[in-house]
Protein backbone atom coordinates (compact mmCIF):
# COMPACT_ATOMS: atom_id res chain seq x y z
CA UNK A 1 0.00 0.00 0.00
CA UNK A 2 0.91 3.35 -0.98
CA UNK A 3 0.15 4.83 2.53
CA UNK A 4 2.30 2.41 4.88
CA UNK A 5 4.98 2.56 2.50
CA UNK A 6 5.25 6.28 3.04
CA UNK A 7 4.54 5.84 6.72
CA UNK A 8 7.47 3.73 6.71
CA UNK A 9 9.49 5.87 4.84
CA UNK A 10 8.64 8.86 7.25
CA UNK A 11 9.31 6.40 10.15
CA UNK A 12 13.24 6.39 9.26
CA UNK A 13 12.96 9.91 9.00
CA UNK A 14 13.02 10.20 5.56
CA UNK A 15 10.97 12.31 2.63
CA UNK A 16 9.98 12.83 -0.60
CA UNK A 17 11.49 15.82 -1.20
CA UNK A 18 10.39 18.01 -3.75
CA UNK A 19 10.81 21.20 -5.62
CA UNK A 20 8.31 22.88 -7.38
CA UNK A 21 7.43 25.98 -9.35
CA UNK A 22 4.14 28.13 -9.27
CA UNK A 23 2.73 30.31 -6.87
CA UNK A 24 -1.22 30.14 -8.20
CA UNK A 25 -3.92 28.69 -7.29
CA UNK A 26 -3.14 25.05 -8.02
CA UNK A 27 0.19 25.52 -6.32
CA UNK A 28 -1.50 26.91 -3.15
CA UNK A 29 -3.64 24.11 -3.13
CA UNK A 30 -1.03 21.43 -3.81
CA UNK A 31 1.48 22.87 -1.33
CA UNK A 32 -1.66 22.75 1.13
CA UNK A 33 -2.18 19.15 0.80
CA UNK A 34 1.32 17.66 1.03
CA UNK A 35 1.32 19.25 4.27
CA UNK A 36 -1.05 16.10 4.88
CA UNK A 37 0.58 13.32 2.97
CA UNK A 38 2.91 11.64 5.42
CA UNK A 39 6.78 10.84 3.80
CA UNK A 40 6.48 14.09 1.75
CA UNK A 41 7.47 17.61 1.54
CA UNK A 42 7.78 20.52 -0.41
CA UNK A 43 11.96 21.82 0.31
CA UNK A 44 12.27 24.13 -2.43
CA UNK A 45 9.35 26.99 -4.56
CA UNK A 46 10.60 28.79 -7.51
CA UNK A 47 8.71 31.69 -9.06
CA UNK A 48 9.48 35.03 -10.70
CA UNK A 49 7.38 36.78 -7.58
CA UNK A 50 9.66 35.54 -5.34
CA UNK A 51 7.69 37.93 -2.39
CA UNK A 52 3.87 36.02 -3.48
CA UNK A 53 6.04 32.72 -3.23
CA UNK A 54 7.42 33.32 0.46
CA UNK A 55 3.89 34.36 1.44
CA UNK A 56 2.79 31.01 0.13
CA UNK A 57 5.00 29.01 1.76
CA UNK A 58 4.27 30.97 5.83
CA UNK A 59 0.80 31.13 5.27
CA UNK A 60 1.12 26.61 4.99
CA UNK A 61 3.28 27.47 8.21
CA UNK A 62 6.77 26.92 6.76
CA UNK A 63 10.34 28.50 7.52
CA UNK A 64 11.26 30.79 4.84
CA UNK A 65 14.46 31.76 3.26
CA UNK A 66 14.67 33.46 -0.13
CA UNK A 67 17.90 33.24 -1.97
CA UNK A 68 19.91 32.63 -5.39
CA UNK A 69 22.68 31.09 -3.57
CA UNK A 70 23.33 27.38 -3.78
CA UNK A 71 25.20 26.71 -0.56
CA UNK A 72 22.81 28.65 1.26
CA UNK A 73 19.81 27.08 -0.07
CA UNK A 74 21.14 23.94 1.04
CA UNK A 75 22.59 24.75 4.56
CA UNK A 76 18.49 25.78 4.46
CA UNK A 77 17.15 22.88 3.19
CA UNK A 78 19.43 20.90 5.95
CA UNK A 79 17.66 22.73 9.00
CA UNK A 80 14.45 22.32 7.53
CA UNK A 81 13.40 25.54 5.99
CA UNK A 82 11.96 25.62 2.29
CA UNK A 83 13.94 27.62 -0.08
CA UNK A 84 12.20 30.54 -2.28
CA UNK A 85 14.09 31.29 -5.17
CA UNK A 86 13.45 33.20 -8.94
CA UNK A 87 15.22 30.10 -10.57
CA UNK A 88 14.10 27.32 -11.61
CA UNK A 89 17.18 25.46 -12.04
CA UNK A 90 18.52 26.28 -8.10
CA UNK A 91 15.79 23.12 -7.19
CA UNK A 92 16.60 21.15 -9.79
CA UNK A 93 20.80 21.62 -8.30
CA UNK A 94 19.76 21.26 -5.35
CA UNK A 95 21.21 17.70 -3.73
CA UNK A 96 18.14 17.71 -1.66
CA UNK A 97 15.26 17.60 -4.03
CA UNK A 98 14.20 14.22 -5.09
CA UNK A 99 11.55 15.15 -7.82
CA UNK A 100 10.75 18.59 -9.94
CA UNK A 101 7.63 19.63 -10.55
CA UNK A 102 5.46 22.33 -12.28
CA UNK A 103 2.07 23.25 -10.41
CA UNK A 104 0.62 26.03 -13.14
CA UNK A 105 -1.03 25.80 -17.02
CA UNK A 106 1.97 27.55 -18.47
CA UNK A 107 3.47 25.48 -21.09
CA UNK A 108 6.91 28.06 -20.89
CA UNK A 109 7.03 27.57 -16.46
CA UNK A 110 6.49 23.56 -17.21
CA UNK A 111 8.89 22.78 -19.74
CA UNK A 112 11.64 24.99 -18.56
CA UNK A 113 11.23 23.67 -14.99
CA UNK A 114 11.17 19.70 -16.79
CA UNK A 115 14.49 20.23 -18.77
CA UNK A 116 16.36 22.20 -15.98
CA UNK A 117 15.27 18.69 -13.52
CA UNK A 118 16.07 16.72 -16.25
CA UNK A 119 19.52 18.11 -17.41
CA UNK A 120 20.03 17.71 -13.30
CA UNK A 121 19.52 14.25 -13.33
CA UNK A 122 16.28 14.62 -11.32
CA UNK A 123 12.89 12.82 -11.65
CA UNK A 124 10.18 15.05 -13.10
CA UNK A 125 6.11 14.83 -12.46
CA UNK A 126 4.22 17.73 -13.99
CA UNK A 127 1.08 18.55 -12.84
CA UNK A 128 1.06 20.83 -15.76
CA UNK A 129 -0.48 19.33 -18.99
CA UNK A 130 -0.16 21.47 -21.11
CA UNK A 131 3.68 21.41 -21.07
CA UNK A 132 3.16 18.31 -21.70
CA UNK A 133 1.25 18.96 -25.09
CA UNK A 134 3.99 21.26 -26.00
CA UNK A 135 6.92 19.67 -25.61
CA UNK A 136 6.36 16.02 -23.64
CA UNK A 137 7.98 13.71 -26.12
CA UNK A 138 11.39 15.01 -26.26
CA UNK A 139 11.25 15.88 -22.60
CA UNK A 140 10.29 12.21 -22.00
CA UNK A 141 13.34 11.40 -24.81
CA UNK A 142 15.48 13.27 -22.77
CA UNK A 143 14.66 12.00 -19.32
CA UNK A 144 15.47 8.45 -21.01
CA UNK A 145 18.53 9.52 -22.04
CA UNK A 146 19.95 10.85 -18.80
CA UNK A 147 18.38 7.76 -16.87
CA UNK A 148 15.76 9.97 -14.86
CA UNK A 149 11.88 9.27 -14.83
CA UNK A 150 9.17 11.67 -16.17
CA UNK A 151 6.06 11.84 -15.78
CA UNK A 152 2.48 13.77 -15.50
CA UNK A 153 0.78 12.84 -12.85
CA UNK A 154 -2.82 11.87 -11.50
CA UNK A 155 -5.71 14.03 -10.77
CA UNK A 156 -6.12 15.79 -13.99
CA UNK A 157 -8.59 14.12 -16.49
CA UNK A 158 -5.54 12.32 -18.47
CA UNK A 159 -3.63 11.05 -15.50
CA UNK A 160 -7.40 9.95 -13.95
CA UNK A 161 -8.33 8.36 -17.72
CA UNK A 162 -5.27 6.44 -17.45
CA UNK A 163 -6.43 4.23 -14.74
CA UNK A 164 -9.66 3.33 -16.40
CA UNK A 165 -7.43 2.98 -19.93
CA UNK A 166 -5.15 0.16 -18.22
CA UNK A 167 -8.28 -1.34 -16.38
CA UNK A 168 -10.11 -1.98 -20.12
CA UNK A 169 -6.65 -2.80 -21.56
CA UNK A 170 -6.21 -5.31 -19.39
CA UNK A 171 -9.64 -7.21 -19.47
CA UNK A 172 -9.15 -7.02 -23.09
CA UNK A 173 -12.42 -4.76 -23.89
CA UNK A 174 -12.44 -2.91 -26.94
CA UNK A 175 -12.00 0.70 -26.31
CA UNK A 176 -14.28 2.81 -28.45
CA UNK A 177 -13.99 6.53 -26.83
CA UNK A 178 -12.35 8.30 -24.04
CA UNK A 179 -13.54 11.21 -22.60
CA UNK A 180 -14.02 13.36 -19.80
CA UNK A 181 -17.33 15.58 -18.77
CA UNK A 182 -17.08 19.04 -19.36
CA UNK A 183 -17.49 21.10 -15.88
CA UNK A 184 -19.54 24.25 -18.35
CA UNK A 185 -21.29 24.16 -21.73
CA UNK A 186 -18.59 25.17 -24.68
CA UNK A 187 -18.34 28.41 -25.88
CA UNK A 188 -15.42 29.12 -27.69
CA UNK A 189 -16.21 33.21 -27.95
CA UNK A 190 -15.68 33.42 -23.87
CA UNK A 191 -13.12 36.00 -22.51
CA UNK A 192 -12.16 36.98 -19.13
CA UNK A 193 -15.25 40.15 -19.56
CA UNK A 194 -17.68 37.35 -20.26
CA UNK A 195 -16.67 35.04 -17.09
CA UNK A 196 -16.17 37.78 -14.63
CA UNK A 197 -19.26 37.38 -12.72
CA UNK A 198 -18.49 33.45 -12.29
CA UNK A 199 -15.25 33.60 -11.82
CA UNK A 200 -15.85 36.72 -8.96
CA UNK A 201 -18.33 33.59 -7.47
CA UNK A 202 -15.58 30.52 -7.61
CA UNK A 203 -12.80 33.18 -6.46
CA UNK A 204 -11.00 32.04 -9.52
CA UNK A 205 -8.79 34.34 -11.94
CA UNK A 206 -11.17 35.45 -14.69
CA UNK A 207 -8.69 33.91 -17.26
CA UNK A 208 -8.33 30.87 -15.81
CA UNK A 209 -12.31 30.35 -15.73
CA UNK A 210 -12.41 31.58 -19.28
CA UNK A 211 -9.89 28.99 -20.51
CA UNK A 212 -12.29 26.20 -19.63
CA UNK A 213 -15.19 27.57 -20.81
CA UNK A 214 -14.18 28.29 -24.27
CA UNK A 215 -12.44 24.92 -24.57
CA UNK A 216 -8.81 25.24 -24.35
CA UNK A 217 -7.99 23.27 -21.41
CA UNK A 218 -10.37 20.47 -22.66
CA UNK A 219 -8.62 20.46 -25.82
CA UNK A 220 -5.11 20.27 -23.95
CA UNK A 221 -6.57 17.80 -21.51
CA UNK A 222 -7.64 15.25 -24.40
CA UNK A 223 -4.91 16.27 -27.07
CA UNK A 224 -2.67 15.15 -23.64
CA UNK A 225 -5.19 11.59 -22.76
CA UNK A 226 -4.42 10.47 -26.72
CA UNK A 227 -0.68 11.56 -27.41
CA UNK A 228 -0.23 8.96 -24.01
CA UNK A 229 -3.02 6.37 -25.44
CA UNK A 230 -2.76 6.48 -29.59
CA UNK A 231 -6.44 7.73 -29.68
CA UNK A 232 -7.49 10.60 -31.83
CA UNK A 233 -10.01 13.41 -32.24
CA UNK A 234 -12.80 12.27 -34.48
CA UNK A 235 -12.73 15.80 -36.16
CA UNK A 236 -11.16 18.87 -35.22
CA UNK A 237 -12.41 20.53 -31.90
CA UNK A 238 -14.37 16.82 -30.93
CA UNK A 239 -18.02 16.43 -30.96
CA UNK A 240 -18.83 17.26 -27.66
CA UNK A 241 -22.62 16.10 -27.57
CA UNK A 242 -25.06 16.13 -24.76
CA UNK A 243 -25.25 13.11 -22.92
CA UNK A 244 -25.87 11.22 -19.29
CA UNK A 245 -24.76 7.47 -17.74
CA UNK A 246 -27.90 6.31 -19.59
CA UNK A 247 -27.19 7.68 -22.74
CA UNK A 248 -23.45 7.85 -23.17
CA UNK A 249 -23.03 4.20 -24.85
CA UNK A 250 -25.83 4.73 -27.25
CA UNK A 251 -24.18 8.05 -28.25
CA UNK A 252 -20.59 6.51 -28.00
CA UNK A 253 -21.55 3.54 -30.14
CA UNK A 254 -19.64 3.05 -33.65
CA UNK A 255 -21.58 4.78 -36.61
CA UNK A 256 -22.76 1.29 -37.80
CA UNK A 257 -24.64 0.45 -34.52
CA UNK A 258 -26.73 3.68 -34.45
CA UNK A 259 -23.48 5.96 -32.73
CA UNK A 260 -21.45 8.87 -33.73
CA UNK A 261 -18.65 7.04 -33.06
CA UNK A 262 -16.36 6.59 -36.55
CA UNK A 263 -14.23 4.28 -35.20
CA UNK A 264 -12.29 3.17 -32.47
CA UNK A 265 -9.99 4.71 -30.17
CA UNK A 266 -11.16 8.20 -30.26
CA UNK A 267 -10.71 10.99 -27.83
CA UNK A 268 -14.04 13.37 -27.49
CA UNK A 269 -15.98 14.94 -23.84
CA UNK A 270 -19.72 15.32 -23.28
CA UNK A 271 -21.46 18.08 -22.05
CA UNK A 272 -24.43 18.23 -19.32
CA UNK A 273 -24.36 18.03 -15.28
CA UNK A 274 -24.44 14.27 -14.91
CA UNK A 275 -20.88 13.79 -16.20
CA UNK A 276 -19.37 17.04 -15.22
CA UNK A 277 -15.86 16.66 -13.70
CA UNK A 278 -15.91 12.57 -14.46
CA UNK A 279 -14.17 11.01 -16.95
CA UNK A 280 -14.89 8.02 -18.78
CA UNK A 281 -14.34 4.97 -21.37
CA UNK A 282 -16.74 3.27 -23.40
CA UNK A 283 -16.05 -0.27 -25.12
CA UNK A 284 -17.83 -2.43 -27.31
CA UNK A 285 -18.46 -6.19 -25.89
CA UNK A 286 -18.26 -8.96 -28.17
CA UNK A 287 -18.80 -11.71 -25.66
CA UNK A 288 -22.14 -12.56 -24.84
CA UNK A 289 -21.54 -13.78 -21.40
CA UNK A 290 -19.75 -10.85 -20.62
CA UNK A 291 -22.22 -8.66 -21.58
CA UNK A 292 -24.83 -10.83 -19.61
CA UNK A 293 -22.16 -10.26 -16.53
CA UNK A 294 -21.99 -6.71 -17.02
CA UNK A 295 -25.94 -5.78 -17.53
CA UNK A 296 -26.41 -7.65 -14.44
CA UNK A 297 -23.70 -5.71 -12.40
CA UNK A 298 -25.55 -2.88 -14.17
CA UNK A 299 -22.77 -1.37 -15.95
CA UNK A 300 -25.26 -0.95 -18.90
CA UNK A 301 -27.17 -3.12 -21.75
CA UNK A 302 -26.27 -4.26 -25.51
CA UNK A 303 -23.07 -4.26 -26.68
CA UNK A 304 -21.75 -1.00 -25.51
CA UNK A 305 -20.48 -0.48 -21.46
CA UNK A 306 -19.24 3.17 -20.69
CA UNK A 307 -17.02 2.84 -17.27
CA UNK A 308 -17.02 6.05 -15.29
CA UNK A 309 -15.10 7.85 -12.22
CA UNK A 310 -17.39 10.13 -11.55
CA UNK A 311 -14.59 13.08 -10.31
CA UNK A 312 -10.98 14.21 -10.42
CA UNK A 313 -9.42 15.67 -7.59
CA UNK A 314 -6.59 17.71 -9.96
CA UNK A 315 -3.28 18.43 -7.70
CA UNK A 316 -5.17 17.41 -4.65
CA UNK A 317 -4.59 14.06 -6.19
CA UNK A 318 -1.70 14.29 -7.49
CA UNK A 319 0.99 13.28 -4.37
CA UNK A 320 0.13 10.00 -5.24
CA UNK A 321 1.62 9.98 -8.74
CA UNK A 322 4.74 11.12 -6.96
CA UNK A 323 4.90 8.60 -4.20
CA UNK A 324 4.36 5.71 -7.20
CA UNK A 325 7.49 7.66 -9.00
CA UNK A 326 9.43 7.61 -5.97
CA UNK A 327 8.63 4.65 -4.25
CA UNK A 328 8.10 2.23 -7.18
CA UNK A 329 9.72 3.76 -10.28
CA UNK A 330 6.01 4.02 -11.68
CA UNK A 331 5.06 6.55 -14.40
CA UNK A 332 1.22 7.77 -14.44
CA UNK A 333 1.37 9.65 -17.70
CA UNK A 334 3.52 9.73 -20.42
CA UNK A 335 3.31 10.32 -24.24
CA UNK A 336 3.64 7.65 -26.87
CA UNK A 337 6.73 8.06 -29.38
CA UNK A 338 4.57 8.91 -32.14
CA UNK A 339 2.26 12.17 -32.12
CA UNK A 340 -1.76 11.23 -32.25
CA UNK A 341 -3.14 15.17 -31.38
CA UNK A 342 -2.16 18.71 -31.14
CA UNK A 343 -4.05 21.71 -30.03
CA UNK A 344 -3.98 24.03 -32.70
CA UNK A 345 -4.09 28.36 -31.72
CA UNK A 346 -7.28 29.94 -33.16
CA UNK A 347 -7.76 33.22 -33.62
CA UNK A 348 -10.64 34.44 -31.06
CA UNK A 349 -11.56 37.95 -32.86
CA UNK A 350 -9.66 39.71 -35.69
CA UNK A 351 -6.49 40.60 -35.52
CA UNK A 352 -4.14 43.30 -36.61
CA UNK A 353 -0.64 43.16 -37.45
CA UNK A 354 1.75 44.09 -34.45
CA UNK A 355 -0.82 42.36 -32.00
CA UNK A 356 0.13 40.46 -29.41
CA UNK A 357 -1.38 37.27 -28.23
CA UNK A 358 -2.71 37.03 -24.81
CA UNK A 359 -2.78 34.44 -22.29
CA UNK A 360 -5.02 30.88 -22.46
CA UNK A 361 -8.74 32.17 -21.82
CA UNK A 362 -7.67 35.75 -23.34
CA UNK A 363 -9.22 37.70 -25.57
CA UNK A 364 -6.98 36.97 -28.70
CA UNK A 365 -6.74 32.84 -29.29
CA UNK A 366 -8.06 29.74 -28.12
CA UNK A 367 -6.62 26.11 -28.52
CA UNK A 368 -8.44 23.65 -30.98
CA UNK A 369 -7.67 19.77 -30.44
CA UNK A 370 -6.40 18.43 -34.28
CA UNK A 371 -4.64 15.03 -35.35
CA UNK A 372 -1.20 15.70 -35.31
CA UNK A 373 -0.44 14.91 -39.12
CA UNK A 374 -3.15 17.23 -40.09
CA UNK A 375 -2.01 20.58 -37.68
CA UNK A 376 1.42 19.69 -39.28
CA UNK A 377 0.13 20.01 -42.91
CA UNK A 378 -1.66 23.06 -42.06
CA UNK A 379 1.56 24.77 -40.41
CA UNK A 380 -0.82 25.05 -37.12
CA UNK A 381 0.65 27.04 -34.55
CA UNK A 382 0.75 24.80 -31.41
CA UNK A 383 -1.44 26.69 -28.78
CA UNK A 384 0.91 26.16 -26.00
CA UNK A 385 3.65 28.32 -27.49
CA UNK A 386 1.28 31.45 -28.62
CA UNK A 387 0.98 33.26 -25.33
CA UNK A 388 3.02 36.60 -25.75
CA UNK A 389 4.00 35.89 -29.30
CA UNK A 390 3.66 39.31 -31.87
CA UNK A 391 1.35 38.16 -34.71
CA UNK A 392 3.23 39.93 -38.46
CA UNK A 393 -0.47 40.28 -40.44
CA UNK A 394 -4.06 40.66 -40.23
CA UNK A 395 -5.90 37.74 -39.38
CA UNK A 396 -9.82 37.24 -38.86
CA UNK A 397 -11.83 35.31 -36.54
CA UNK A 398 -11.67 31.73 -36.24
CA UNK A 399 -8.67 31.80 -38.41
CA UNK A 400 -5.95 29.07 -37.71
CA UNK A 401 -2.41 31.06 -36.90
CA UNK A 402 0.24 29.35 -38.27
CA UNK A 403 4.04 29.57 -37.52
CA UNK A 404 5.01 32.07 -40.36
CA UNK A 405 1.90 34.49 -38.58
CA UNK A 406 3.91 35.07 -35.40
CA UNK A 407 7.22 36.08 -34.27
CA UNK A 408 8.47 33.55 -31.55
CA UNK A 409 11.05 34.08 -28.80
CA UNK A 410 13.51 31.92 -29.69
CA UNK A 411 15.43 32.48 -26.59
CA UNK A 412 12.79 30.28 -24.41
CA UNK A 413 13.27 26.89 -23.23
CA UNK A 414 9.80 26.25 -24.44
CA UNK A 415 10.01 27.51 -28.34
CA UNK A 416 13.70 25.37 -28.77
CA UNK A 417 12.53 21.93 -27.39
CA UNK A 418 9.15 22.48 -29.57
CA UNK A 419 11.66 22.54 -32.33
CA UNK A 420 13.50 19.95 -31.99
CA UNK A 421 10.64 17.94 -31.22
CA UNK A 422 8.72 18.76 -34.30
CA UNK A 423 12.27 17.97 -36.40
CA UNK A 424 12.19 14.96 -34.94
CA UNK A 425 8.88 13.78 -35.62
CA UNK A 426 9.69 15.20 -39.27
CA UNK A 427 12.70 13.32 -39.48
CA UNK A 428 10.72 10.28 -37.99
CA UNK A 429 7.69 10.51 -40.49
CA UNK A 430 10.05 10.70 -44.00
CA UNK A 431 12.07 7.46 -42.55
CA UNK A 432 8.85 5.88 -41.64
Amino acid sequence: MVYKDLERLQSKGKFIRIGMSGTGWMAEGFLAQILHVPGMKVVAVTDRDTEKAAVMCRNAGMDVVTTETLSIAEDAVRTGKCVVSRDCTLAARLEQVDILTDVTPSPASGVETAYAGIQQGKDVVLINIEADVTAGRILKKYAKEKGVLYSVSSGDEPGCLMELWDLVQTLGYEPIVIGKGKNNPLNPSATPQTVAESARKADKDPYQVASYVDGTKTMFEMACAANATGCSPMKRGMVGPQADLKTVSRVFALTQDGGIATSGNCVDFVQGEAMAGGVFVTVRISDDRLRADLEYLKVGKGSYFTFFRPYHLWFLEAPLSFAKAYLYRQKTLFPLDVPYADVMTVAKSDLEEGSILDDFGGYSFYGMIEKADEARRLDALPAGLAPGVRVLRTLKKGDIITWKDVVLDETLTVVKLRRIQDSLDQAASKGA
